[in-house]
């Protein structure tokens, strides 16, 4: 990938904020800012992957001091464009090891995006860098995926999410390293474009280690940011791990 915006460049940064999608409905950014904005409380937030602005600028909006990393600048120039865009300070980076100056009460990164360091190193590494953010008694939330390994039969390494005539979308699994990815497929006058991304998807328990690994312990797991009860059946979770006071 030789674009310095990586997977997320102007192509995909045009077209990023879909308003038909689950993530940006009205109610579904209000639970996940309440629950941030209770643990910041009085502090600095930190965000992970800040990309548009989804939650970094309503979370502002709410009184938090809100800074964010993000590698592609494609991304952060949609987060300066809007209102309140110059509020929420931007440091361009890979979010694993770019440091910023200060402390913060909330380190925080959301929907899925922790999947996009398609490296177990990588993802080790990206909770030493929150760690070391955190001031004491601070904390990490991640919202991610569970794998959802159970829809592969014996054999089977690719399943499909959204299928239409104007085009697909496909993830691919490889459950020996951990490795996936997602693919979409569109056709527009009868041409194709194709745009496939990346990730490695985690377990809750390996997640846990490397907190641990961080000197962090967990605090709490729910299903969602309601704080719905996390369960075998729960397909996502939203965790918070805690820097000793």
């Amino acid at each position: 990938m030789d674009d310095p915006d990586g997977y997320f460049g102007e192509s995909i940064a045009a077209g990023y904020d879909d308003p038909s999608s689950e993530m940006f409905a009205p109610e579904v950014v209000a639970a996940t800012v309440d629950f941030l904005a209770g643990l910041a409380g009085a502090g600095r937030a930190l965000e992970l992957g800040v990309g548009t602005g989804r939650i970094a600028l309503p979370l502002a909006a709410r009184g938090v001091q809100v800074h964010g990393i993000d590698m592609s600048r494609a991304m952060v120039a949609r987060l300066r464009a809007k209102p309140g865009g110059d509020a929420v300070g931007v440091s361009i980076g890979d979010f694993a090891t770019t440091r910023v100056a200060g402390s913060f009460s909330l380190v925080y990164l959301v929907f899925n995006t922790i999947m996009n360091l398609t490296s177990q190193e990588a993802q080790v590494a990206c909770f030493r860098n929150a760690a070391a953010h955190l001031e004491p008694g601070g904390c990490f939330v991640v919202e991610v995926g569970v794998p959802d390994l159970r829809r592969l039969p014996p054999g089977q390494r690719v399943v499909p999410f959204d299928v239409g005539p104007a085009g697909w979308a496909y993830d691919v699994y490889d459950v020996a390293t951990q490795a996936m990815s997602s693919n979409y497929v569109k056709v527009v006058d009868g041409r194709g474009s194709y745009w496939s991304v990346p990730f490695r998807y985690v377990w809750p328990a390996e997640l846990d280690l490397m907190a641990r690994l961080a000197g962090l312990e967990l605090r709490g797991r729910w299903e969602g940011w309601a704080r719905e009860p996390f369960t075998a059946d729960s397909g996502r979770h939203v965790s918070v791990w805690g820097r000793p006071a």
